[in-house]
Formats: C-alpha cells, structure tokens, sequence
C-alpha cells in the first residue's frame, strides 16, 4: 500500500488489529517486508489495549529467507498459542495464514482488502490456486466490496462465512472544512475551480483517462485548474502548464486538505479484473469531505453511486469523464452517504471473529 503499517498506522491493515485490541482482545501482529524497512518488536500496548507488532525484512540476497520464514512464523505462534489466526495483506500471507491456522487446528480468517488475482503476484504460476485454496480453507472471510465476496462465494466457491466489510476512513481527519482556507494553505487561488485526485498516478490506476479528460476541460472551461498528488513513474508522468499544480506524495492529513480545497474530485478506476472488485479508499474520503464527484462507473462504484448516476462516468472514456466534469462543475451534485468510523465498522466484525473459537471447539 505504499505505506508502513506500523509506523504509519495506515488504513485497514492497522486498523483491524487496533480496533480488535480496543475492544480487549490480545493481538500479536506479525509483519514481513519485501523492502529494507527496519526489523524489531514495537509494543502499543497500554491501559486500554494489548498490541504488539513484530516485523522482518528481507531484501536482496537475503530474499532466499523467505523460503523459511513460514516455519519462524509457525513456530513463533506456536509459543503464543492464539486462538484465533487472521491474515491479510497480499496471496503469501493469506497462504501462510491458513497453512499456521491448520498446523495450530485453531480458527483461520482471510482478510482481502483488494482482489489479490490482480496483483502482480498473481502472474507466478500457481499463485491464483494458492490464493484460493487458503481462502476456500478460511473459517470467516472479510471482503472490501460486495463484488469480491460474490467472487469468494461463486467463483471460489468458499465455505465459511464471507463479509463485505469496505475499508473506511479517519472521520476525524476527513471532514468537511474552510474551502478557502483550505486553498490558501495549499497556496491555490480562492477565486478559481479545481478539480482533482490523490493518490498513485500510475497507468495501471486509470490516470491516463484523467490527463486525457484534462486536455478536453483546459480548453473549453479557462477557469479551471487541475490539481494531483501523489507518485507517479516517468513513463506516464503528470501534464504540464500554468494551470496544472502537482502537489507530489501528500501526508494522510495534507489529502484531506486536498479534498477540502477541491470543487470536484475525479476517482478514475479501471474495467479490469482488479478495478471491478476493488474499493478505492480515497471515494470514502472525498465523500467524507462533502466533496462532488466523478467516478468511473465500475464494480462497488455502481453500489455506492446509485443515488446520483450523474456522477458515474464510463472507464476509460476521456471525453465522458469531461463531460460528467462540466457538468459537475456547472451544477455541482453531492453523494450523501453514511460513513462509519473504524470503531464502528470493526465492532459489527467483531461477534464474527470471537465466535469463531467456540464454534471450532464444537464442531
């Protein structure tokens, strides 16, 4: 996700474990980076919870560890003993999840926060068979949009429970806020129209339909300005002129300044096997902000847009999205929707995990 779980405290990741430990359970947490990130044991436990992170790193030479980090990890939960395994992340950990679960014959939950078939991961051979088997041996199985868990149940034909639970956002962070002061801190102009989106601006994500979009808007609407943030690759790199302002890569904070400063914000997601079962978390924060918006009209999208279909744009269509744009901008339409925090999201979860133990002792 671009981001340190445990330093950053990003997004689902974090918040699944914290939430769980708010509401009194133990949680032991055991992360493995792919990158140079720093290996040790971090505790945040405190009066109100219990929550310890373990992280391992392997990079270069030293990759040809992961062969035996799955048997570390088994037998560092074997000295724990939990009671119950959740895994998540990407295909190896949900593998390595169920493969710990079934060692320990103790609960096995399987977290997707994206359809994992669509990462790169998934080009290894055998890793989609990997994928799905762990699932299908997982006693609860928590999805980011109503799409994936229709695929968990139909196409993977999984047993245990399954649960669309999207990620949510800090409500606390996203908010509605001073528009201008907003813009003023960012140093944008109080007196033009924005429009705009965070996050990676790689062709893989759909940016190219929004640069395309652009070159359309910049001629017919002199007004209006174009703001992105985030990294980007020199293959596709962001448009240029007077009125096109790149922010680069913006802290979780600076977003939903982002956000508060826009007039219209663009979520532009591919018709691929990935984009129609993901959630993008930044639909979520944008709406949390009261912002309108154009979305492209793909997967969960089609669900949580239904109530304004002016906002909705066919992916991929340059000169669709530019329209759906005008017309925002002409007569801006917001999207109500109800945004539960991570309190509230994880306590309904919950019920589901802690009956797992039972449940499994019985049967």
């Amino acid at each position: 996700m671009s981001k340190d779980v445990i330093l950053d405290k990003y997004a689902r990741l974090y918040e699944i474990p914290n939430q769980l430990a708010l509401l009194g359970h133990h949680v032991e947490c055991f992360c493995l980076s792919y990158q140079s990130h720093s290996e040790g044991r971090w505790d945040e436990s405190n009066e109100s919870k219990t929550l310890v992170w373990h992280s391992k790193s392997y990079k270069g030479v030293k990759k040809v560890g992961l062969i035996t980090y799955p048997i570390l990890l088994l037998q560092r939960l074997k000295k724990i003993q939990p009671d119950v395994i959740v895994a998540a992340s990407d295909i190896p950990h949900i593998a390595w999840g169920a493969w710990c679960a079934r060692k320990l014959n103790i609960p096995f939950v399987a977290d997707l926060y994206d359809n994992f078939e669509g990462f790169g991961q998934a080009k290894i051979l055998g890793m989609k068979t990997l994928l799905r088997k762990a699932v299908c041996r997982a006693d609860l199985i928590t999805t980011t949009s109503q799409p994936l868990a229709e695929l968990v149940k139909h196409a993977y034909g999984a047993q245990g429970k399954v649960i669309s639970m999207p990620s949510t956002v800090d409500t606390k962070i996203f908010v509605s806020n001073n528009k201008s002061e907003a813009k003023k801190l960012l140093g944008l102009q109080s007196d033009c129209i924005y429009i705009g989106t965070a996050g990676g601006l790689y062709r893989d994500k759909g940016v190219d339909v929004i640069y395309q979009a652009w070159k359309i808007i910049e001629k017919h609407m002199p007004n209006v300005h174009l703001v992105i943030a985030g990294p980007y690759n020199d293959n596709c790199p962001p448009p240029e002129g007077e009125r096109v302002h790149y922010l680069g890569s913006l802290t979780h904070s600076k977003i939903a300044m982002l956000f508060q400063a826009l007039d219209v914000g663009i979520i532009s997601i591919l018709d691929t096997p990935f984009g129609r079962y993901c959630f993008p978390q930044k639909a979520y924060e944008m709406l949390a902000c009261q912002l309108p918006v154009v979305v492209a009209n793909v997967g969960e999208m089609n669900y949580l847009f239904k109530q304004t279909p002016q906002s909705l744009f066919e992916a991929g269509n340059a000169q669709d999205l530019a329209n759906k744009l005008m017309k925002q901008i002409q007569s801006p339409v917001q999207n109500h929707v109800f945004i539960e925090d991570w309190t509230g999201v994880i306590q309904q979860i919950e019920p589901h995990i802690s009956s797992l133990k039972e449940s499994f002792r019985l049967s």
